[in-house]
């Protein structure tokens, strides 16, 4: 009886965790020890216990999900766990265009470490670099572009 208790506990402390560390080894784990827990409560206990052991899991984990995905993330620490926005953007291929920014100035909108992000012309653009660290609001000039970063360094 002690290990039937064993295995749903800790199958239903690893489900909690899935949240937590994502990557579903948890989840599956937590799964197959209360699979487990359930078929030996029907070999050791009877089918009358074996049902209730079934009730007892499908509840619990439902209230676990419920929890996990409805009260944690309105939590302070269940915000670090959920994405709270979206990330809006995407990545496009210079071409021809970016032959047009060799010799522009430039200004660093983030610290380029090596890279970041440079603002031309009222338009942002992925950048690197020639050498070391750039802090922000930094003069830069465009040295030169491949088909999706440009090169900068600082303005002489």
């Amino acid at each position: 009886m002690e290990i039937i208790i064993l295995l749903f506990t800790i199958g239903l402390l690893l489900l909690a965790l899935e949240v937590m560390i994502p990557g579903g080894i948890l989840g599956i784990g937590g799964g197959i020890l209360l699979f487990t827990g359930c078929i030996l409560s029907f070999v050791t206990l009877g089918t009358t216990e074996g049902i209730i052991a079934i009730c007892i899991t499908i509840v619990a984990a439902i209230i676990i999900f419920y929890i996990q995905f409805k009260i944690l993330p309105n939590t302070r620490m269940g915000r670090q766990f959920f994405l709270s926005r979206e990330i809006k953007g995407s990545s496009s291929n210079f071409k021809e265009s970016s032959r047009d920014l060799i010799g522009k100035i430039a200004t660093s909108v983030t610290v380029l470490s090596p890279s970041g992000v440079v603002l031309i012309s009222g338009k942002q653009y992925q950048a690197m670099s020639e050498s070391g660290q750039i802090p922000k609001d930094t003069e830069l000039e465009v040295i030169s572009a491949n088909s999706f970063q440009l090169t900068v360094r600082t303005k002489k």
